[in-house]
């Protein structure tokens, strides 16, 4: 059924530390058997608990509650996160994932994926042909608010930062904040951190979205062209750096080194949001919620994966609006005509029947790209 009208849509609990987000909301439920009213929907017990919607909740919906197997053995799945390692004995040829993959940085979950012909959709890589990608933009803007609030705590010094406040007060500088991209993580960080009255520089390198991010007469904020000389000017005097880099199902670019962080000064802070496709700072690692920063060099450093998962809530809601359309096309018409009618989901077929198709992937993988149409 990986290709075909899927029967069964699974809606497993998420496993990934503090991620409390769930795939799919019981309004979400009543859409989709809406259009489909022979579709079998089966949510795992508690999956949304975290997220403020109940096991009753789903049953009055229509949902079926069951087991972690239950769901896995449905036709498609539907979820946030990628499957972690003791979620890959569900992996199998004939079924449908449609989620974040950043399949770039697993490569031992697109090896896997690879052997067991699973055919995935990657929210993050289904791209419209102005160039948005409409299922990552508003987790990109819940990441990117959030990046300027949690660097604001952690320069407070009692989370170890150097003790200053990110807008300065009255007779006081502000703190510096460097924002690597312009993309909607970039911006809404901006947007934050210039709101709490701090300096902000923004690096990019599209000319537009630099132009848009002018538009938008952000206060104490400068927008520059990103490049190694000019990143490692302002690095030493940065209080924090944000990355919110992305190129859709690629490994995120190398923009701050580690020399460059080096020249920072003791209790700054570095927020690497770019960091489930690699990072683009190298002294960056993927960090949890339960234990979100480490320091090196002096530099406090953050790299929590999963950074809406803090805000379950606003974080599902904001993501199903996004991913509800589709999906009401997948269990309706399957993924060989839906990618018809919205040529974008193309995109987001990042392996099925055994192929790699998707380019970013495929490079991280070092094999060759194939043209998903080719194999639906």
């Amino acid at each position: 059924m990986g290709k075909g009208v899927p029967n069964s849509l699974g809606i497993p609990k998420e496993v990934k530390n503090k991620e409390n987000r769930v795939g799919l909301t019981p309004s979400g439920v009543r859409s989709l058997l809406s259009v489909r009213p022979d579709l079998k929907i089966i949510v795992q017990v508690d999956a949304g608990v975290g997220a403020g919607y109940t096991n009753e909740d789903y049953n009055e919906a229509g949902a079926i509650l069951g087991t972690v197997h239950n769901v896995w053995n449905c036709d498609m799945v539907m979820k946030v996160k990628e499957p972690v390692a003791e979620e890959f004995q569900y992996l199998r040829e004939d079924l449908l994932l449609f989620t974040y993959l950043h399949l770039a940085d697993c490569t031992d979950l697109a090896k896997v994926l690879l052997e067991r012909k699973t055919t995935v959709v990657d929210y993050g890589t289904v791209r419209l042909p102005d160039g948005r990608i409409p299922m990552l933009v508003p987790m990109s803007e819940v990441a990117g608010r959030m990046a300027a609030q949690v660097g604001a705590r952690y320069l407070e010094s009692t989370n170890g930062g150097k003790g200053i406040l990110l807008g300065g007060t009255v007779g006081t500088p502000p703190a510096l904040t460097l924002v690597l991209g312009t993309g909607a993580v970039s911006v809404n960080a901006a947007k934050v951190a210039a709101g709490m009255g701090s300096d902000v520089i923004l690096f990019g390198v599209d000319a537009k979205q630099m132009e848009d991010v002018m538009g938008l007469g952000l206060p104490n904020t400068r927008v520059l062209y990103s490049d190694p000389t000019t990143i490692a000017k302002f690095v030493p005097r940065a209080d924090l750096i944000i990355s919110g880099v992305l190129i859709p199902g690629y490994k995120a670019p190398r923009l701050v080194t580690e020399d460059m962080v080096k020249t920072m000064q003791p209790g700054s802070v570095i927020i690497d949001v770019a960091i489930d496709q690699g990072g683009s700072i190298e002294t960056a690692a993927v960090t949890t919620h339960d234990d979100p920063i480490f320091v090196k060099h002096g530099i406090i450093h953050y790299g929590v994966a999963n950074m809406p998962g803090a805000v379950p809530r606003t974080s599902t809601e904001a993501l199903v609006a996004t991913t509800l359309p589709y999906a009401r096309l997948l269990v309706t018409l399957g993924l060989r005509e839906a990618s018809e009618r919205r040529p974008e989901l193309l995109g987001g077929v990042n392996v099925t029947g055994g192929y790699c198709c998707h380019p970013g992937v495929a490079e991280a993988l070092g094999v060759c790209c194939e043209r998903p149409e080719i194999h639906l």
